[in-house]
């Protein structure tokens, strides 16, 4: 076995993968608050056309979607597979399977959707599925929390990251997403990530290498949305790519929060906006919603500038 490989599954022994550190032996089975054992869970595998234009491109970004998850998000819109545990156990070998399957289905990339938990078998399956002529990249699909000693060992191995930036404050982390100290930890993350692979590098239209990161406009600003735009102005690169996303929407548990228990305004996601253009930000995308087709946003643009 590689020794990276090794490397990785020794974070498992008193799991250690994701900043919970949770302590449990996953190598023997347990199970610690992500719900994660020692076999991967995949809810799905398929070419996917609605992420980002450079990610889907023309043939689709091979998505592998992993279950459980290290957060969780009370609005999650995938809580079916992230907290209630659907898909089902496959091997290593049948992961490494997956991702010749969608580089022969044309795919653009590989695209591991909430792979943290997961991180060692994804690995070891990345270097079986090498040695077979895996040769697209790799993308590591998060929600931005995330363990320094895990994004260490993948050093050199993800071609693109595409973390979340959820929150910029640590009491709706807390209340959200049960996460106290999410923003000092996806600060680490992030910047590590933009360390390792740098600004997002399109070549005719289709990503190669680089960071695309994720920011989702939630009700009465309870992201914090402005901080975490200076964040990334200040402390990673002006040239960030940055996807402004418009889709939240009540579900999941967020009804059981009224200041949450609603789509948002378009009044909220122009602000956001303009919060980006005064960070300085140019790159990234916007999205339509409905409350704002009045607007004519298109349902993605390739900068952040035009409302």
């Amino acid at each position: 076995m590689n020794s990276r490989v090794k490397q990785a599954y020794k974070l498992m022994e008193k799991c250690c993968i994701c900043p919970r550190k949770c302590g449990v032996n996953r190598l023997k089975g347990q199970t610690g608050f992500c719900k994660a054992g020692l076999l991967p869970m995949v809810s799905s595998f398929h070419a996917h056309f609605g992420e980002e234009p450079p990610i889907s491109g023309r043939s689709g970004s091979g998505t592998i979607f992993f279950t459980h998850c290290s957060l969780r998000c009370v609005f999650c819109q995938n809580h079916p597979i992230s907290q209630l545990g659907q898909g089902k156990e496959v091997s290593v070998k049948e992961v490494a399977e997956m991702m010749l399957k969608l580089q022969a289905e044309s795919c653009h990339n590989i695209n591991f959707v909430t792979p943290t938990h997961y991180m060692p078998q994804i690995l070891e399956a990345v270097f079986i599925a090498k040695e077979l002529g895996l040769k697209i990249p790799l993308v590591y699909n998060s929600g931005g929390y995330e363990s320094m000693e895990a994004l260490e060992i993948l050093d050199g191995i993800i071609d693109i990251y595409m973390p979340d930036m959820k929150y910029s404050e640590n009491e709706p982390a807390k209340k959200y997403s049960n996460a106290y100290d999410y923003f000092e930890i996806n600060k680490a993350a992030v910047k590590e990530m933009h360390r390792q692979v740098g600004d997002l590098k399109i070549e005719k239209g289709i990503a190669r290498k680089g960071i695309l990161i994720r920011h989702l406009v939630l009700p009465e600003n309870s992201a914090g949305s402005r901080k975490i735009f200076e964040f990334i102005a200040s402390e990673l690169s002006l040239q960030t790519y940055v996807n402004i996303m418009a889709q939240y929407y009540s579900c999941h548990l967020a009804d059981k929060f009224p200041e949450i228990d609603r789509g948002i305004t378009a009044r909220e996601y122009v602000e956001a906006i303009r919060e980006a253009e005064k960070a300085g930000l140019k790159n990234g995308f916007r999205q339509v919603m409905s409350t704002i087709k009045r607007k004519r946003i298109p349902e993605w643009t390739d900068n952040l500038k035009g409302i």
